[in-house]
């Protein structure tokens, strides 16, 4: 009884600060390699546990939600789960990195579209609101960073400037470059090199400003609600 209900007020302690999870995970996921000098470590355990935390961290996402988007978020979090695992074995495989990055891809566009729907139901601000904001943000970097590298793997020559010395050197240089895409600083020290990649860099440099304007415009609106 004494064990049931420690976990019953874990599982509600951290189903309160579900999205501030969900955001230090988008943040290890994305910038851990700040941190690692060792890319063949981060490819081989480092990402599997990112990948880990990152599942976990979107769990409480659907918590109450039995329909099937809990089920298909479930099986999908299995599949994105055991792909980095396998990186190791089907590293000289083509499809495989292009199977791996249309999951991931699908997998954020998912948490994605559930945090939107958060956003825009309730007509107040509070902290929730704030770090599902962030992670929305967080969220378009890694659907960028997945969709761009399936054309990087598919063709090398689709970017120029990008280490292609590994997966995970791949994997940094382009979260790096949808960054600064995304606030517009634009280096320019990697470039995308083929029509197809240079207008979905276009449209994720849109995407990415259009996100920011409907998002301060909501925090405004609910801002405004609340007072």
């Amino acid at each position: 009884m004494i064990i049931d209900c420690m976990n019953k007020m874990i599982l509600d302690c951290l189903s309160k600060r579900k999205y501030e999870l969900l955001l230090l995970a988008l943040i290890q996921h994305l910038f851990v390699g700040i941190f690692l000098t060792d890319l063949d470590f981060y490819t081989r355990v480092i990402w599997p546990i990112n990948m880990l935390l990152l599942g976990l961290g979107s769990v409480f996402i659907f918590t109450g939600k039995m329909g099937w988007r809990h089920w298909f978020r479930n099986i999908h979090f299995i599949i994105v789960l055991l792909l980095p695992i396998g990186i190791p074995f089907f590293k000289d495989v083509p499809w495989y990195f292009t199977f791996l990055n249309i999951n991931y891809v699908i997998f954020f566009v998912f948490l994605f579209v559930e945090l939107l729907r958060f956003l825009l139901k309730p007509g107040y601000i509070n902290s929730d609101i704030i770090s599902a904001s962030v992670c929305g943000y967080f969220l378009l970097i890694e659907i960028s960073t997945f969709l761009l590298q399936t054309f990087e793997y598919h063709d090398p020559h689709s970017f120029k400037g990008i280490d292609t010395s590994s997966s995970a050197s791949i994997f940094i240089d382009l979260v790096y470059f949808c960054s600064i895409t995304f606030t517009s600083i634009g280096f320019g020290d990697i470039t995308p090199n083929m029509h197809i990649t240079k207008l979905i860099t276009a449209f994720i440099g849109i995407g990415g400003q259009f996100y920011t304007v409907v998002l301060v415009g909501i925090l405004i609106s609910k801002f405004s609600s609340k007072n």
